[in-house]
């Protein structure tokens, strides 16, 4: 009897850490497309209405707003990183809309530079490669962490060469830049998830962390997604 017995409890602890871990994932996936609807609908009407362009170009380039709006996602995005854990959720949850808001505006020049059908398709082509890599991270037995340290280097090296590109305006760089953000971003979303699974399993977390944790992995999901659809759209998309 006492075996029995045992084995329900271990059954039920089972139980309750699947609940845990989908609960957490279903939070995850719902930030992660809130900021996917508010940043399309953002560049969708920025582009559309001609406000981007007015205020983020000049004749000779970009306006000192253009600057603005290009690099405030990055500075915002970073108080996010570091500040998150000392606010209260409904803060990070504010900065999260607004930077969701701020990368929707940046995202405009793609509407002015690439047909709609494109851009759809493009969507859809980021969509499945980004779900098989978060299945396959999500379930492989492999530890992903020294290929996420990797990935994570060469992410920085890509974001240096970024900014330094936004000046020298290189097709060439731009297209080594798309070239490796097809490899780094995709193994990034299987890293982000095998990692994510360990933390949605954590029962010591308390209630606002665990809000926390899923608003963050949320955050992380849709960065990887929306540098994933850059790189594809450098090669697939319509001008």
């Amino acid at each position: 009897m006492s075996y029995d017995h045992n084995n329900y409890e271990v059954i039920d602890n089972d139980s309750n850490l699947i609940e845990l871990s989908r609960s957490f994932f279903a939070n995850v996936y719902k930030y992660m497309f809130l900021a996917l609807s508010i940043s399309g609908f953002i560049a969708y009407m920025s582009a559309k209405s001609g406000w981007y362009l007015s205020v983020a170009f000049t004749p000779t380039g970009f306006s000192p707003l253009g600057y603005v709006i290009m690099f405030a996602p990055l500075a915002l995005v970073l108080l996010i990183q570091f500040r998150y854990q000392k606010m209260a959720f409904m803060s990070v949850m504010g900065l999260f809309i607004l930077y969701s808001v701020l990368i929707g505006v940046s995202l405009s020049f793609i509407f002015l530079i690439y047909t709609s059908g494109s851009i759809a398709t493009t969507f859809f082509v980021t969509a499945g490669a980004f779900g098989g890599m978060a299945l396959m991270g999500y379930y492989t037995k492999t530890d992903l962490s020294k290929m996420g340290s990797l990935l994570y280097m060469l992410f920085i090296g890509m974001f240096i060469a970024g900014i330094v590109n936004v000046f020298m305006d290189s097709n060439t760089m731009g297209y080594v830049i798309s070239f490796l953000g097809l490899f780094v971003f995709t193994g990034l979303t299987a890293w982000e998830m095998q990692r994510m699974k360990a933390v949605a399993v954590n029962t010591s977390l308390s209630v606002e962390d665990r809000k926390k944790q899923e608003l963050m992995g949320g955050l992380t999901l849709y960065i990887l997604f929306i540098n994933l659809f850059l790189s594809i759209l450098r090669f697939t998309g319509e001008r």
